[in-house]
């Protein structure tokens, strides 16, 4: 089951204010153990969801392995963004690979660690790949499906903001139907990205069987520092998919970046849970269910959708998406409708 322990209630603040809870209680966040692995001083964007994402994923899995920790990074705007040559916002190991190849470093990372262990190095160095969802989903997924097949001790962190943000906003094949990006423009009967196309990477591991995959999203901070905080406890293949809006390339508003994390997961449009070998093992409930349309009005990559003739029939194909991820992993609350 994902964590769920404190309640933003508890608190009066979705954020946890930590400060009102015990020591042992807080996220990594709020503690004293937080590394700031992704330092201030980068040039992401305001309300950047992939800074978030990055900053609370490596803090906790530098938490969890004690510090010894060392990450490869794909090319694309996390790289891009937080490490302009020759200045670094890392506090960490850290290694800029090729768009494509990132999994296949990691995995030669591993494997190296693995080595000087047997010659009596006694620190056990774990390591973490991350990229972009064109690096993973795209440029990368064969690198990928490789590391998964022979089961390399790599946990594989996807920040998935829907396109090629760094190039210029073009479609991926994690890009939502009916999205506006730079190559699925607003024209035409069927405006946007068009229904059908795209991989579900977080379903494609768990075909593969590896020991743990994980979804998550920068809206739920212990969430997310649970789920990586599990998969270091794990050898073997891992991945964890994190949603990470984009103010920048989705038209949104930079406060409103937790917001729309939260209505995807409200929606049903990303579905947060956990798997093992293969089998769901845990979701993260539904407690309010929301529209779809109340994900996509503030958002200006769906403006098309909502003009003076509304794209009725398409807002209800995105609907119908989200109440089929409600139905295959069983989101809803006991009560809820």
């Amino acid at each position: 089951m994902s964590h769920q322990e404190i309640k933003f209630y508890q608190t009066g603040t979705f954020t946890v204010g930590n400060r009102l809870l015990e020591p042992d209680q807080r996220s990594v966040q709020a503690s004293m153990e937080r590394t700031n692995s992704l330092n201030s001083g980068h040039r992401a964007c305001q309300g950047c969801g992939e800074a978030l994402g990055a900053r609370y994923a490596i803090d906790a899995a530098m938490r969890a392995t004690g510090n010894q920790l060392i990450a490869a990074n794909a090319t694309g705007c996390l790289e891009v963004f937080s490490t302009p040559y020759p200045e670094t916002s890392w506090q960490v190991p850290w290694i800029h690979s090729l768009f494509g190849n990132t999994a296949a470093v990691a995995t030669g990372i591993a494997a190296a660690m693995k080595i000087k262990r047997q010659k009596g190095d006694r620190r056990d160095v774990r390591v973490i790949a991350q990229g972009g969802d064109g690096g993973t989903t795209d440029i990368g997924f064969g690198c990928l499906s490789g590391m998964w097949e022979r089961n390399d001790d790599v946990l594989y962190i996807c920040y998935d903001n829907e396109a090629y943000m760094n190039t210029g906003v073009q479609r991926s094949s994690a890009t939502p139907p009916a999205a506006r990006t730079a190559t699925t423009m607003p024209v035409g009967p069927e405006p946007g990205n068009v229904f059908g196309q795209g991989k579900n990477v977080p379903r494609i591991a768990m075909a593969h069987g590896i020991p743990y995959v994980a979804t998550a999203t920068v809206a739920d901070l212990r969430d997310l520092e649970y789920k990586v905080t599990k998969a270091m406890s794990v050898r073997g293949a891992r991945y964890i998919h994190i949603f990470v809006p984009c103010p920048l390339g989705w038209g949104a508003a930079s406060h409103d970046t937790v917001k729309l994390a939260r209505l995807a997961k409200e929606s049903g449009l990303f579905p947060v849970f956990e798997a093992e070998y293969g089998e769901v093992t845990g979701v993260s409930k539904i407690r309010r269910p929301v529209p779809v349309e109340e994900y996509l009005k503030p958002q200006r990559r769906y403006a098309h959708l909502f003009g003076k003739q509304p794209h009725v029939e398409t807002i209800a194909k995105i609907q119908a998406i989200a109440d089929a991820n409600i139905r295959r992993y069983g989101l809803l609350e006991a009560g809820a409708h």
